[in-house]
Protein backbone atom coordinates (compact mmCIF):
# COMPACT_ATOMS: atom_id res chain seq x y z
CA UNK A 1 0.00 0.00 0.00
CA UNK A 2 3.13 2.31 0.85
CA UNK A 3 4.60 1.69 -2.30
CA UNK A 4 1.21 2.60 -4.68
CA UNK A 5 0.74 5.80 -2.41
CA UNK A 6 4.82 6.48 -3.17
CA UNK A 7 4.43 5.44 -7.14
CA UNK A 8 1.32 7.92 -6.84
CA UNK A 9 3.04 10.70 -5.22
CA UNK A 10 6.21 10.01 -7.78
CA UNK A 11 4.10 10.44 -10.87
CA UNK A 12 2.36 13.36 -9.71
CA UNK A 13 5.41 15.39 -9.21
CA UNK A 14 6.72 13.68 -12.35
CA UNK A 15 3.60 15.21 -14.48
CA UNK A 16 3.96 18.45 -12.54
CA UNK A 17 7.84 18.87 -13.37
CA UNK A 18 6.74 17.87 -16.95
CA UNK A 19 3.73 20.76 -17.11
CA UNK A 20 5.86 23.39 -15.86
CA UNK A 21 8.75 22.24 -17.75
CA UNK A 22 6.71 22.71 -21.04
CA UNK A 23 4.83 25.66 -19.82
CA UNK A 24 8.48 27.37 -19.70
CA UNK A 25 9.42 26.48 -22.93
CA UNK A 26 6.11 27.90 -24.53
CA UNK A 27 6.62 30.99 -22.37
CA UNK A 28 10.03 31.50 -23.53
CA UNK A 29 9.16 31.20 -26.85
CA UNK A 30 6.27 33.65 -26.37
CA UNK A 31 8.26 36.04 -24.69
CA UNK A 32 11.03 36.45 -27.39
CA UNK A 33 8.08 36.88 -29.73
CA UNK A 34 6.91 39.89 -27.69
CA UNK A 35 10.14 41.12 -26.66
CA UNK A 36 10.51 41.90 -30.67
CA UNK A 37 7.63 43.86 -30.43
CA UNK A 38 8.25 47.75 -28.93
CA UNK A 39 4.85 47.98 -27.20
CA UNK A 40 5.50 44.81 -24.77
CA UNK A 41 7.03 45.77 -21.66
CA UNK A 42 7.51 44.54 -18.00
CA UNK A 43 4.28 47.52 -17.17
CA UNK A 44 1.92 45.45 -18.75
CA UNK A 45 1.91 42.15 -16.59
CA UNK A 46 1.84 44.41 -13.58
CA UNK A 47 -1.38 45.43 -14.94
CA UNK A 48 -2.69 42.43 -15.00
CA UNK A 49 -2.84 42.34 -11.37
CA UNK A 50 -5.76 44.79 -10.58
CA UNK A 51 -8.17 43.61 -13.06
CA UNK A 52 -7.91 39.94 -11.76
CA UNK A 53 -8.48 41.83 -8.17
CA UNK A 54 -11.37 43.19 -10.17
CA UNK A 55 -12.75 40.23 -11.37
CA UNK A 56 -12.90 38.23 -8.26
CA UNK A 57 -14.47 41.36 -6.59
CA UNK A 58 -17.07 41.92 -9.54
CA UNK A 59 -17.79 37.66 -8.25
CA UNK A 60 -17.92 38.70 -4.69
CA UNK A 61 -19.92 41.70 -5.80
CA UNK A 62 -22.37 39.29 -7.64
CA UNK A 63 -22.68 36.85 -4.64
CA UNK A 64 -22.62 39.20 -1.71
CA UNK A 65 -24.45 42.96 -3.04
CA UNK A 66 -26.01 42.04 -6.29
CA UNK A 67 -29.29 40.74 -4.23
CA UNK A 68 -30.35 44.17 -2.99
CA UNK A 69 -28.50 46.62 -4.96
CA UNK A 70 -28.97 44.69 -8.23
CA UNK A 71 -26.16 43.98 -11.13
CA UNK A 72 -25.93 47.13 -11.98
CA UNK A 73 -25.67 49.13 -8.83
CA UNK A 74 -29.40 50.62 -9.33
CA UNK A 75 -30.80 49.83 -6.28
CA UNK A 76 -34.26 49.73 -5.87
CA UNK A 77 -37.62 48.18 -4.16
CA UNK A 78 -36.07 44.26 -2.89
CA UNK A 79 -38.11 42.17 -0.81
CA UNK A 80 -36.10 40.38 2.11
CA UNK A 81 -37.03 38.24 4.29
CA UNK A 82 -40.55 39.20 3.83
CA UNK A 83 -39.78 42.72 3.80
CA UNK A 84 -40.12 45.13 1.28
CA UNK A 85 -37.00 47.45 1.77
CA UNK A 86 -36.25 50.90 -0.75
CA UNK A 87 -32.62 49.85 -1.14
CA UNK A 88 -30.35 53.13 -2.86
CA UNK A 89 -28.95 53.40 -5.94
CA UNK A 90 -24.95 53.27 -5.91
CA UNK A 91 -24.92 55.13 -9.28
CA UNK A 92 -26.24 58.20 -8.02
CA UNK A 93 -27.05 60.69 -4.96
CA UNK A 94 -24.93 59.71 -1.92
CA UNK A 95 -23.21 56.92 -2.84
CA UNK A 96 -21.12 59.58 -5.19
CA UNK A 97 -20.06 61.48 -2.31
CA UNK A 98 -18.76 58.29 -0.08
CA UNK A 99 -15.09 58.35 0.08
CA UNK A 100 -13.59 54.60 -0.44
CA UNK A 101 -13.46 54.63 3.05
CA UNK A 102 -16.51 55.31 4.07
CA UNK A 103 -17.73 52.83 1.59
CA UNK A 104 -15.36 50.33 3.08
CA UNK A 105 -16.94 51.05 6.59
CA UNK A 106 -20.29 50.89 5.24
CA UNK A 107 -19.89 47.28 3.65
CA UNK A 108 -17.75 46.47 6.64
CA UNK A 109 -19.87 47.44 9.53
CA UNK A 110 -23.62 47.95 7.93
CA UNK A 111 -26.13 50.45 9.12
CA UNK A 112 -28.62 52.34 7.40
CA UNK A 113 -30.76 48.80 6.73
CA UNK A 114 -27.98 47.36 5.18
CA UNK A 115 -26.53 44.22 7.23
CA UNK A 116 -22.46 43.98 8.26
CA UNK A 117 -20.13 41.81 5.56
CA UNK A 118 -17.20 42.26 8.33
CA UNK A 119 -18.09 38.06 8.94
CA UNK A 120 -18.59 37.01 5.31
CA UNK A 121 -15.52 39.04 3.15
CA UNK A 122 -11.85 39.94 4.20
CA UNK A 123 -10.69 43.65 4.36
CA UNK A 124 -8.99 42.68 1.08
CA UNK A 125 -12.46 41.90 -0.34
CA UNK A 126 -14.04 45.18 1.17
CA UNK A 127 -11.52 47.14 -0.54
CA UNK A 128 -11.70 45.60 -3.88
CA UNK A 129 -15.53 45.81 -4.35
CA UNK A 130 -15.23 49.65 -3.49
CA UNK A 131 -12.35 49.51 -6.13
CA UNK A 132 -14.64 47.42 -8.12
CA UNK A 133 -18.00 49.64 -7.72
CA UNK A 134 -15.80 52.69 -8.67
CA UNK A 135 -14.61 51.84 -11.91
CA UNK A 136 -17.49 49.53 -12.86
CA UNK A 137 -20.80 50.77 -11.10
CA UNK A 138 -19.86 54.10 -11.29
CA UNK A 139 -18.38 54.80 -14.44
CA UNK A 140 -15.14 56.05 -12.63
CA UNK A 141 -16.56 58.57 -11.03
CA UNK A 142 -14.57 59.95 -8.48
CA UNK A 143 -16.18 60.89 -4.65
CA UNK A 144 -17.64 65.07 -4.49
CA UNK A 145 -16.62 66.72 -1.86
CA UNK A 146 -18.97 67.92 1.13
CA UNK A 147 -20.90 64.62 1.04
Amino acid sequence: MKLVKLFIVATAIALFALACGDSTSTNQTANTATQSTPSASPKATASATPQDELADAKKSYAQVCANCHGDKGEGGPVKIEGKLLKVPSLKEGHALKHTDAEFAKQITKGGGGMPPFKDKLTPEQINNIVKYLRRDIQGGVAPKAGG
